[in-house]
């Protein structure tokens, strides 16, 4: 009960979902009928808890134990779940099996969800390759969350597939509506996404010219646009361009007409109370003949009330903002207006920027024709990407315009708080242009929503050379400052350099005279301890045999390397470790010099030492000779 409940609330994509996947872990696998049953929105009933808790429970083909209601709660051992995406075409379906289920089973499931025949579906994406429809999933070893697609060659593409996926790219494309005013003979370039409706167009084209919907005659509509709530896209008009004319019904024209309009876009003032008037004895509301009735784009405001957060009531009001206006409008900076400040006059000097701050209100008369015309005009829009960074907020809602004056007051100042209080609801929306300075921030201009494209555009460009002198001067003192820091930085490194070079040389000469301690000390060990071997060596050679003694004596003559000659008396049955040890005693280690004789040239080192004198054939006596080995 708890997994249905859990399961109700879960909003799921398609009709075999995590619902019906749940369903399946707590009764056991559906079968081919229960699945179809599934599929079309039908519930597959929970197995009867008449039965005894005290029979063995039925073990299913896939491994599933059906589990009475008054024990559904006591699980020992919960089957793994494995999470499938398979995609079909345009379409993307859910699915959630037991590992104990098989690859059969689940194109059963799948065909039943597409309306795809199982014997012309092709199962495709699996890690090992092709696998049968009797293998079950277990078998694959394979990961949690796996995608697979579908195939069927046999099956040709449907045409409304093609149809709904052309008219979904068309949706989401930009049309250029030129709307000829024939009263005022003025042309109009309008960009809406194909999302916008026909109805929305009409709107925004009376807040243009005056001419409420319900009196507009309208030429150019293809014969298809047959109703006012269909959407651009599908309304049949010509892409990227169309072109449009549209005049006042001559049969409504009861109030009293303009004699003279403006070439500036049409703005209501106080001396067009007539107009106002002949509206309503026509039985039209003021909202609707400026666009501002039950259209579209005010369901729902364009700034949420009391968001948690400046980050996320700037995304709602971007994705408003092009939802009412399209696409192609200045790029809004989103995050806290202390961030956008610090992206604008913090950096350096070279890349520092004016701060554009739009005010919206969706009171104001003026706002839709300032967004629509004035905001997302090429011109204005490309202008304020290149040198400014725009943030926006929407004071429609008193708490968001209360917490906007708090932001302001923080950043700018109380002056600026005030002059923004002073200004009426239908004199917004406003453009502030903000200029960081060295120790406070400036308000260079406060542009009001009566005003043309061309009156805009000047007066960014007059906000931007006051900004240009400004940034000439303080990349003159950054450049400056950098270049007494570069030099101060070079001179600290020369200084740190010539030190780091007198510490390496003074640690290399310590190094250098340590190692000569250390190996003068290592030569004092090695002549000592060679020394303590020759006398120790010489201490226990036996006697030197008398001439005249009975034994048999050999006399032996050692020539030195150096040219010198030792000589000694040895019994002829000595061994020949006596005569090396004799020669060692004298300096000449066995392990550095070899003791040749002279002809026949023999190396005696090379005989066992164990041999005695007269087995090495030296006596009487021998003249022999040292050598040192290579």
């Amino acid at each position: 009960m708890e997994q249905a409940a859990i399961n109700g609330v879960i909003p799921q994509e398609n009709g075999i979902l995590q619902s019906e996947a749940s369903q399946a872990s707590m009764y056991g696998p559906l079968n081919q009928s229960e699945a179809a049953n599934a599929a079309a929105g039908d519930a597959v009933p929970p197995p009867s808890s008449s039965s005894s808790s005290s029979s063995p429970p039925s073990t299913s083909a896939s491994g599933f134990c059906p589990v009475s209601a008054s024990s559904r709660h006591i699980v020992e051992r919960q089957p793994r779940m494995l999470n499938f995406t398979v995609e079909y075409r345009q379409r993307s379906v859910e699915l959630v099996l037991e590992e104990g289920s098989s690859v059969g089973e689940m194109k059963q499931i799948l065909g039943t969800e597409l309306g795809v025949p199982v014997s012309k579906m092709q199962l495709k994406g699996w890690k090992s390759g092709e696998v049968s429809d009797s293998a079950l999933l277990r078998t694959l070893h394979l990961p949690k969350n796996n995608s697979l697609y579908v195939l069927t060659p046999d099956i040709a593409p449907s045409a409304s597939t093609s149809k709904n996926s052309a008219l979904q790219d068309s949706l989401n494309q930009n049309f250029l509506l030129v709307i000829n005013h024939r009263e005022a003979q003025k042309n109009y370039n309008l960009n809406f996404p194909g999302s916008r409706t026909i109805q929305e167009v009409k709107r925004n084209v009376s807040d243009l010219t005056n001419i409420p919907v319900r009196h507009q005659q309208w030429e150019g509509w293809p014969a298809s646009a047959s109703d006012d709530s269909m959407t651009l896209a599908s309304s049949g008009i010509s892409y990227p361009c169309h072109h449009l004319s549209v005049c006042r019904r001559s049969s409504t024209v009861n109030a009293q007409e303009p004699t003279e309009e403006s070439s500036d876009v049409h703005m209501i003032s106080d001396s067009e109370g007539d107009d106002f008037e002949d509206a309503s004895e026509l039985g039209v509301d003021d909202s609707e003949m400026f666009g501002m009735g039950s259209s579209s784009c005010r369901k729902s405001p364009m700034m949420p009330e009391n968001s948690e957060n400046e980050a996320d009531a700037l995304l709602h009001f971007t994705a408003e903002f092009s939802s009412r206006y399209g696409e192609n409008h200045p790029m809004f900076f989103i995050g806290p207006l202390e961030a956008a400040s610090q992206e604008a006059f913090y950096g350096k000097a070279r890349d520092r920027k004016l701060l554009a701050i739009y005010l919206h209100n969706d009171d104001s008369v003026l706002s839709n024709v300032f967004c629509s015309q004035m905001m997302c005009a090429d011109s204005i829009v490309s202008y304020l990407s290149q040198n400014f960074i725009t943030w926006a907020w929407d004071i429609t809602k008193e708490a968001n315009k209360a917490r906007l004056l708090t932001m302001c007051t923080r950043h700018f100042g109380s002056v600026v708080t005030q002059t923004i209080r002073t200004y009426k609801t239908d004199q917004f929306p406003l453009l502030l242009i903000v200029m960081g300075k060295r120790t406070s921030n400036e308000v260079l201009n406060v542009i009001q929503g009566n005003t043309t494209v061309d009156e805009l555009m000047m007066r960014l460009m007059g906000a931007m050379e006051i900004f240009t002198a400004q940034q000439q001067e303080d990349i003159k003192d950054e450049d400056e400052r950098e270049a007494r820091e570069m030099v101060k930085r070079e001179q600290d490194e020369a200084y740190r350099l010539s030190l780091e070079a007198d510490r390496k040389k003074r640690e290399a000469q310590e190094r250098e005279e340590a190692e000569q301690v250390r190996l003068e000390q290592m030569r004092k060990e090695q002549e000592e301890e060679k020394e303590a071997i020759r006398l120790s060596l010489e201490q226990a050679l036996p006697p030197e045999p008398e001439e005249e003694a009975g034994e048999q004596i050999s006399k032996l003559r050692i020539r030195t390397p150096s040219g010198e000659f030792l000589e000694r008396r040895f019994l002829g049955s000595c061994k020949l470790q006596v005569l090396f040890d004799f020669v060692a005693s004298k300096g000449f280690p066995f392990d550095e010099f070899k003791l040749l004789t002279t002809f026949p040239r023999r190396n005696i080192t090379q005989l066992d030492p164990g041999s005695t004198l007269l087995e090495a054939k030296l006596f009487p006596q021998e003249t022999l000779f040292l050598e040192a080995k290579e």
